[in-house]
């Protein structure tokens, strides 16, 4: 890795997780944008009016043959309250998708008692070239998701 490359490397990890490697890096040239996800989230802590920093998540995909959930997935929600790559381009094909928000742990942190210890969102994915964006509006007592853009 070039060391022009380590501080880059670093920021992107720092924006995407740690799952970003030299090879996302080298992929995207001399630009600093992420690589695009066909699969993306964001999370409001609408009690606080804040983004949900450092919500668990975990992205599964039910495999129709088993019935079976398969993991793909584990991340935390960003400083924005956002989890740009959940998924990379090729990986996203037709099927039911579910992501598990872990709330409990998240309110936990906070001092905050909550009604619901996970919040579970699961949607069906026809069309495996548009992207989807799913949303949530989260307090301790309700949540609230969408289809978003």
């Amino acid at each position: 890795m070039s060391s022009g490359a380590a501080p880059r490397l670093q920021r992107l990890q720092e924006h995407l997780g740690s799952r970003v490697t030299y090879q996302h890096l080298s992929m995207q040239g001399n630009s600093m944008d992420p690589p695009i996800s066909p699969l993306t989230t964001h999370v409001l802590d609408t009690a606080s009016g804040q983004p949900a920093q450092g919500l668990s998540l975990r992205l599964s995909r039910l495999e129709e043959s088993s019935q079976q959930w398969t993991e793909l997935r584990q991340s935390y929600t960003n400083a924005d309250g956002r989890c740009p790559g959940l998924l990379e381009p090729s990986q996203m094909k037709g099927g039911t998708y579910k992501l598990s928000f872990n709330t409990e742990g998240y309110w936990r942190k906070r001092g905050q008692e909550t009604f619901y210890p996970y919040v579970e969102v699961v949607f069906t994915v026809t069309n495996d070239t548009q992207k989807f964006h799913v949303p949530l509006l989260l307090s301790p007592w309700s949540y609230t998701t969408y289809r978003g853009s």
